[in-house]
């Protein structure tokens, strides 16, 4: 999980839905950008309408000649970017952390398991459930690095290691989600109607992370995004180690170690291209920090918040599972992991590029200081995953 830095904002920080895109792109298609009213989703005589639909997407903006780059370093990724997938026989699997159904003391178990929830706080599982709601969405992240020109499977299971890639990394974040969400059924503490409704509405509006099926900036997006959710999958690890929750510790940091795995893939296949063509690499890297980082769930819905997502990464901004310094901090790291201060050889505006990326980390840290300094203690509202009880932001 990561969330969209909103560095201007005067209250607590917040991670408000995407800008829109620049029409610096020849080709963009225009879709409304208002939500479809309560009784017009409710109405099955209507033809159906995602909930929350994008302003202006920006489609194929990278030069046709440059999906040569990523033909041209097939054997590369086969050699340097498969290894990072395991053998399916190695992989975890979710029935490893949960009450086996097939055993006389699953009852037991899954008791155990219901008094260890107990003392876990409502704020927590407003996260978790985030978290987890995110991860099942998984079907538009195949989707999206299915957009990508150059690097996408064209036949559903083309042998190219691009694609070969694609589907092994969903079939192993796909266990992120199954386990997640069997482990919040069986805790008790939250309303699994209105998640599954949530996922539903999420897998139903897609994402738009303006990566303008170019695989540049799709693979600086998932190096941010895979970063992102290892801190955050990892701070909720911590936090029940905290509340007691042993089991639920190891669950939150083995799929925290997944995903530290799959954004050393995702950055090696960036540091490549900075090696190939650094000076289209900086600017694309710039370009997508421009139009800033926003999470695969940015359009979150739940039949009745329309600002759910803002709420929900409030709450985890203040519970420091994911926060606006994880923002700048995961930047300062990957301009540091690509050696953008030693770049040379820049045109002008490759040059620009990597000064702003350079500068753009401590600028945010300033920021956020001026935005903490400033923030006011924001109102609990309920949330429907936990029963509307209320969660203060």
């Amino acid at each position: 999980m990561a969330l969209k830095l909103n560095a201007f904002t005067t209250q607590s920080p917040k991670f408000a839905l995407p800008q829109m895109a620049s029409l610096r792109s020849p080709k963009f298609s225009m879709a409304s950008t208002l939500r479809s009213g309560a009784k017009e989703v409710e109405n099955l005589k209507k033809p159906f309408t995602p909930p929350r639909e994008v302003h202006v997407q920006v489609t194929h903006s990278m030069p046709p000649q440059k999906i040569e780059i990523f033909k041209s370093i097939e054997g590369w990724a086969e050699e340097n970017i498969l290894v990072h997938l395991k053998p399916v026989e190695k992989c975890w699997q979710p029935q490893d952390f949960l009450p086996d159904p097939a055993s006389d003391g699953f009852e037991e178990q899954v008791k155990e398991l219901r008094q260890r929830a107990k003392e876990i706080p409502d704020e927590y599982f407003v996260v978790l459930v985030g978290d987890m709601i995110t991860e099942e969405a998984l079907p538009t992240y195949q989707t999206m690095l299915n957009t990508l020109d150059g690097v996408r499977d064209e036949t559903g299971a083309s042998p190219t290691p691009w694609a070969v890639w694609t589907r092994a990394w969903t079939a192993e974040e796909n266990r992120h989600g199954d386990l997640l969400n069997k482990y919040l059924y069986l805790s008790g503490r939250v309303d699994m109607r209105q998640i599954e409704k949530t996922i539903q509405y999420l897998i139903g509006s897609g994402m738009d992370p303006r990566t303008e099926n170019s695989p540049y900036l799709g693979f600086i997006y998932t190096s941010f995004q895979e970063r992102a959710t290892f801190i955050s999958h990892g701070n909720t690890a911590r936090h029940a180690k905290e509340y007691g929750d042993l089991k639920l510790a190891q669950i939150c940091g083995t799929i925290a170690s997944d995903e530290k795995r799959h954004e050393t893939a995702y950055t090696k296949i960036v540091e490549k291209l900075f090696e190939i063509d650094p000076d289209g690499t900086v600017t694309s890297f710039a370009d997508m920090m421009k139009k800033k980082i926003a999470m695969p769930a940015h359009l979150m819905y739940d039949g009745r918040d329309d600002k759910l997502f803002d709420h929900f990464s409030a709450v985890a901004q203040r519970l420091g599972v994911y926060t606006a310094k994880d923002y700048a901090d995961i930047l300062e790291f990957l301009v540091g992991r690509w050696k953008v201060q030693d770049l040379t050889g820049l045109s002008g505006e490759g040059r620009q590029a990597q000064e702003y990326l350079c500068g753009l980390a401590p600028r945010i840290r300033r920021l956020e200081e001026r935005a903490q300094a400033r923030a006011k203690q924001g109102p609990a509202i309920p949330f429907s995953w936990i029963f509307d009880r209320n969660v203060g932001l």
